[in-house]
């Protein structure tokens, strides 16, 4: 567990906003994340669900305020696997949403660029940033990615820059525990990443899920939060120096 003394410089990003997870979403702003600037929490959007007008109000109210919008996938889903990667990336990591790992590299092109002209046809500020639904990629090359709308792609290991081609190594921990396994599993994959980050002087990203509060973990996200020293945004200079 995260102890108060280890104060941390963070990029928080909240994952899964989309229309069914609202109302976790919000309560997470509101109740966990309330002393950290808008600006500096990541809100990523699942464009392929069933978005009514009310909850486009609400995604369009979260900008107006200074939450900073992502690309996050279609559909969130996916359908059963069939290579021997995607069982085991399913079976230790991403269950059912890995959707990238079900697609070859044309497909998930299309829904990159169909994931970023949704937020232009819902007037929205269209994002800068893609990140794959479990950080899963799938195969496409990263000459293809600087052909896409968006500037940067976020992986398990850190974001890459597909305007300049460099990638910024950036630890990561989260807290979507909903097994005691998991939990066991997710706290000793937080150790190692905390460690890390204090080896290279590199600030964390804490991904956050909507349900993280009702799960395992619970305590240790709000310690992680009560730790954020600097909470970062994804042009601060410890995340994307100048020139990356």
């Amino acid at each position: 567990m995260i102890g108060t003394r280890n104060r941390l410089e963070a990029l928080i990003s909240i994952h899964d906003v989309m229309p069914e997870t609202r109302q976790q979403v919000q309560a997470l702003l509101d109740q966990v994340l309330w002393s950290v600037p808008p600006h500096a929490v990541l809100l990523l959007v699942v464009p392929g669900r069933g978005w009514s007008e009310e909850d486009l109000a609400w995604l369009a109210s979260l900008q107006r305020q200074g939450y900073p919008l992502a690309g996050h996938g279609w559909f969130h889903r996916c359908p059963p696997p069939r290579s021997v990667y995607h069982r085991l990336h399913s079976a230790l990591l991403s269950r059912n949403v890995a959707e990238h790992l079900a697609l070859d590299g044309d497909a998930i092109a299309r829904l990159m660029r169909d994931n970023y002209q949704w937020f232009e046809q819902q007037g929205l500020v269209p994002p800068e940033l893609y990140v794959p639904p479990a950080w899963a990629s799938g195969p496409i090359i990263r000459s293809t990615l600087s052909s896409l709308p968006f500037h940067y792609y976020e992986t398990i290991t850190g974001i890459y820059n597909a305007e300049t081609g460099q990638f910024r190594r950036l630890p990561l921990i989260g807290f979507e525990a909903d097994t005691t396994g998991r939990a066991l599993m997710l706290r000793l994959f937080n150790s190692v990443q905390l460690w890390l980050a204090r080896w290279l002087r590199r600030p964390v990203r804490i991904a956050i899920h909507p349900y993280d509060e009702e799960l395992h973990l619970a305590r240790d996200l709000k310690a992680a939060v009560a730790a954020v020293r600097h909470p970062l945004t994804l042009h601060s200079s410890f995340v994307l120096p100048p020139g990356s």
